[in-house]
């Protein structure tokens, strides 16, 4: 299981494994009791980990840092889900978090995703982006320049009035 296949699924407790998705939500499948369900995109949203940020004092920071200095400290969260503990927890672990932005409520989930994970043993790592080439991709016109594509303008066929005067009742003179 790799962490980028991982999503949370709003009206769902834990953390869901993306099985494959359609246009009209996604098959998940749970990572506590492995039962495979759909999820409709009219009822929830999906939220891939590797999408997830958080905020901190400078720059938001991705799930996946948050995640790896708790692994660097090498103590579990508290489990008691008391927000003074928790809070003193991340401040240790991560002290630029933002505690004014970041709510109780995501401390409790990010302790508790993290145990999820590191119960699982799933590796904390982002998937790789795939490299671009530093030079650009050979031209099938190599060196000629491509002529630019002006574009043109089609003037419309003015409209003939069909505002005629009538002379109803009136007699030509």
């Amino acid at each position: 299981m790799e962490y980028s296949k991982l999503v949370a699924v709003t009206g769902l407790n834990g953390l869901q494994e993306l099985v494959s998705s359609k246009n009209d939500g996604a098959f998940v499948r749970s990572l506590e009791d492995k039962t495979l369900r759909f999820v409709s995109s009219r009822v929830h949203q999906l939220s891939h980990l590797e999408t997830i940020e958080v905020f901190t004092k400078k720059l938001n920071v991705n799930l996946v840092e948050i995640f790896q200095a708790m692994e660097k400290k090498g103590t579990p969260p508290p489990t008691d889900q008391e927000p003074a503990h928790l809070k003193a927890y991340f401040q240790k672990v991560y002290p630029d978090l933002d505690f004014d932005r970041v709510y109780t409520s995501d401390l409790k989930k990010m302790a508790r995703w993290y145990l999820q994970l590191s119960a699982l043993k799933i590796p904390f790592e982002l998937s790789a982006v795939p490299e671009t080439p530093d030079e650009p991709q050979a031209v099938a016109h190599q060196g000629k320049k491509q002529p630019e594509k002006k574009q043109v303008l089609k003037r419309l066929p003015e409209k003939k009035s069909t505002d005629k005067k009538t002379n109803i009742g009136k007699k030509n003179s």
